[in-house]
């Protein structure tokens, strides 16, 4: 069968969402994409759809606006996913921070794995983070594919295979009853 965990490391996809910033974190993201740093030869795509994303990539302060949409993208990616903050706007509100319609930095709303800090960040910066969160996520992946552990054998009713009750039940003991 094929196996997806051994290819999320090598080509991890990113999702991309301003959530107000003044585009300045962005160019540099597009800057990291483009040939001269290259981030493709790590295998990492920008694409626009969240439910193939492994990445999430935050730029700007969450204002009143943005804060559903930023909750919403969250939610519809799959597990498991890493949060990056890029720049100083999204890791604490930046230099938006009291203005009336920014509420604040984007850890306020969803977790986040990996800060980058800087106005504007660099390039370099960007791909160090994301370099981290590639190995954030492996660590993501081999915690959510551990297996069941079985403690019955499975019944045959009918020709049938029953593997219900088979599996260890939440609180159980990892002993055989």
């Amino acid at each position: 069968m094929f196996d997806l965990k051994k290819y999320r490391k090598k080509s991890p996809w990113i999702l991309h969402y301003n959530a107000g910033s003044c585009n300045g974190c962005d160019i540099e993201i597009l800057a990291s994409l483009s040939p001269k740093y290259d981030l493709e030869r790590f295998g990492v795509i920008n694409t626009g759809n969240p439910k193939q994303s492994d990445i999430f990539l935050v730029t700007g302060p969450v204002t009143f606006r943005s804060r559903e949409r930023l909750v919403e993208l969250y939610t519809q990616m799959p597990e498991p996913k890493v949060v990056l903050a890029v720049g100083s706007c999204s890791c604490t509100g930046g230099v938006f921070r009291d203005m009336y319609n920014v509420e604040d930095g984007v850890d306020r709303y969803i977790p986040v794995d990996v800060y980058i800090p800087g106005c504007a960040t660099s390039p370099e910066l960007i791909i160090d983070g994301l370099v981290k969160a590639v190995d954030i996520l492996e660590q993501k992946t081999k915690t959510i594919e551990k297996p069941f552990k079985l403690y019955k054998e499975a019944t045959s009713e009918n020709e049938i295979i029953n593997r219900r009750d088979s599996a260890l039940r939440v609180g159980d003991d990892n002993e055989k009853d």
